[in-house]
């Protein structure tokens, strides 16, 4: 039997109400979802789901999808990966992809198993939490961009963080887009 022909326990996903397949990481995602809307006041309509991904890497396209990228007041604030065991492993694979989602940088990557998270500061990749309740609130982004302002990253790191969300996402095999390859 291969991958395609098995069939999958089916979820409704919290934030596009869209039936999904209980792949991989799928309940953490809604578990994180949730904790978004009813903790951290953001509106689903501001959370983008499986928030599509291409890259081009000299002439080579590469497509993915991010678990999760949250924009509020139309401005990009968070890339949320949502992952099982170690949390900082997946580090340089959300940071690199909140570099290179957009023309400028996506100020917070954020990992989370939805018991507890790790954030990081996009433009200079530190850790700056841990726990779920120091992912930023809908409050808290208004108020980070009313003092800050859009980072453009270099052309040359770009190709970087390009190779590097490219090696880490290729290695991921448990998630629904893979379902119909």
């Amino acid at each position: 039997m291969s991958e395609n022909d098995k069939n999958y326990e089916m979820l409704v996903d919290y934030i596009t109400g869209k039936t999904v397949p209980n792949v991989g990481t799928e309940e953490i995602r809604q578990r994180v979802e949730q904790y978004l809307v009813e903790e951290k006041g953001y509106l689903k309509e501001e959370i983008s789901v499986d928030a599509d991904i291409e890259i081009d890497i000299d002439g080579s396209r590469y497509a993915s999808q991010l678990d999760l990228v949250i924009a509020v007041e139309n401005k990009n604030l968070m890339v949320i990966k949502c992952a099982a065991g170690s949390l900082e492993s997946r580090e340089r694979e959300v940071i690199s992809a909140s570099r290179i989602f957009t023309s400028s940088l996506i100020p917070y990557a954020v990992v989370s198993d939805s018991k507890t998270a790790v954030i990081y500061e996009s433009e200079t990749g530190k850790k700056i939490g841990e726990g779920l309740s120091k992912i930023p609130s809908r409050t808290e982004a208004g108020d980070f961009f009313k003092t800050n302002h859009p980072v453009q990253i270099l052309e040359k790191r770009l190709k970087k963080e390009k190779i590097i969300f490219r090696s880490y996402d290729s290695m991921n095999i448990n998630v629904s887009r893979k379902i119909n390859e």
